[in-house]
């Protein structure tokens, strides 16, 4: 999609910290992190939400929980904890209508969130 922020991550049109990447995803650093580590784990494909994923896509998520696990064991919170967090929607919080996994940890966080 032309005016997806994300795809154009993905395109390398715009730039991001990436710290993980393979054929199905890409992960970068959030440009305004609400934890030490705070990464977003997109797939390459545009998805505009979870109310998107069709039976067809729903392979995605398990590339994007893989990325997830890799990226928590890369950034060292493997052992002490992290959230894995989608937002679906306005009112959840969804901010890029691009479907988005963000990885969360390096302190100890609250519940409820928001």
């Amino acid at each position: 999609m032309v005016d997806c922020l994300f795809c154009q991550i993905v395109q390398r049109k715009i730039p991001a910290t990436v710290v993980f990447e393979n054929e199905h995803v890409l992960a970068f650093r959030d440009m305004h992190p609400q934890a030490p580590v705070h990464v977003l784990v997109i797939p390459k494909p545009h998805v505009s939400s979870v109310s998107e994923m069709t039976p067809e896509k729903m392979g995605l998520w398990e590339k994007i929980y893989q990325a997830a696990q890799q990226i928590a064991k890369q950034e060292q919170i493997d052992g002490s904890g992290f959230r894995l967090v989608v937002n679906n929607g306005p009112n959840a919080g969804q901010a890029v209508a691009h479907l988005h996994l963000h990885v969360l940890g390096g302190r100890r966080l609250t519940w409820p969130p928001g």
